[in-house]
């Protein structure tokens, strides 16, 4: 397989999946905290539509650990999401390990992807209703 192939998955969306013990608070997390509703919708599973890809909030029987960043959002002002989201009640997580601190909830994380075009990147993270850890970052040029 080659990426010129249609069936390559270089050429494919990516669509991240989150799982929810209890779709309904989640709804409500995603509307209340974070200001989204979903564009779809089908028995067990909400369909949320970014400026650059999908993800899908899903009723399950299992949860994540919440131990890694499972999905984040890439904004182009960190300080005036971070407001909102403290705004509408979203709490921050506190990270103090070696090389690695949050101050008032944000990190600086030294180095990014060369085609980025970034030196850095701030960042956030914070759980939803169901324990997953999501993350917001912002590249720093």
């Amino acid at each position: 397989m080659n990426a010129d192939d249609p069936a390559t998955l270089a050429r494919a969306r990516v669509a991240t999946r989150l799982p929810a013990q209890d779709l309904d608070r989640a709804r409500r997390f995603y509307a209340d905290k974070l200001g989204l509703e979903p564009v779809d919708e089908r028995p067990g599973g909400l369909l949320y539509r970014g400026a650059a890809g999908d993800f899908v909030v899903f009723r399950s029987t299992g949860s994540s650990p919440g131990t890694f960043t499972q999905m984040a959002f890439e904004v182009d002002d960190l300080d005036s999401a971070v407001a909102e989201l403290r705004r509408r009640g979203v709490v921050f997580e506190d990270v103090d390990l070696p090389g690695f601190r949050t101050v008032d909830g944000i990190a600086e994380v030294e180095g990014n992807y060369p085609s980025k075009g970034a030196r850095a990147e701030r960042g956030v993270w914070f759980r939803d209703s169901e324990g997953n850890l999501l993350g917001i970052g912002e590249p720093i040029a």
